[in-house]
């Protein structure tokens, strides 16, 4: 960490929780990236796609920078959820590239914004729908190391496979 530019320190953490959230999909077949392993549905490529349009939203339409990207699981009619999971005619490569589309928007408009930089979310309650890109930059680090948490357990899970990334299992020695 810098220390002199809090914004590159936060924008880093949240790339560190992206590269994490991807490589939970790296080395497996098709099928174990979209098979659900827990009772909630639970899947490596859902979890991608559901930070994938969070940070769409947040960092687009939240301030006002929609990325132009269709989101038909967001549609008046789609099925609850639809986020959460890879529908039989998307594929890996698919919403992998819609995260990185993702990423390549919301750093656009981090670097174009102050961290005062004020909005709304609408769809958040009226007395903390006001937002500050800070704020959501906070937000977003949550909410991916989260998933990204997540995406250890389904992993595990699939194959026992275990750590933070490559070469860095960031585990106790014993575990």
């Amino acid at each position: 960490m810098t220390g002199a530019d809090p914004k590159a320190d936060l924008q880093r953490y949240l790339q560190a929780g992206r590269d994490a959230r991807l490589w939970k999909t790296e080395g497996l077949p098709e099928y174990d990236v979209r098979r659900p392993v827990t009772p909630t549905g639970t899947n490596l490529l859902g979890l991608v796609k559901h930070v994938a349009c969070m940070e769409l939203v947040y960092f687009g339409d939240a301030f006002g920078r929609p990325s132009g990207e269709a989101m038909p699981w967001f549609a008046e009619g789609a099925e609850v959820n639809a986020d959460m999971w890879a529908a039989a005619d998307e594929f890996r490569e698919q919403i992998i590239d819609l995260y990185r589309r993702a990423w390549t928007h919301s750093d656009a408009t981090i670097d174009a914004l102050p961290l005062d930089a004020a909005d709304r979310v609408p769809y958040w309650p009226a007395e903390r729908s006001e937002v500050t890109l800070h704020r959501i930059l906070v937000h977003m680090i949550a909410e991916t190391d989260r998933h990204a948490g997540r995406a250890d357990i389904v992993r595990e899970l699939i194959d026992g496979s275990v750590g933070q990334r490559a070469g860095n299992d960031n585990m106790a020695p014993g575990a």
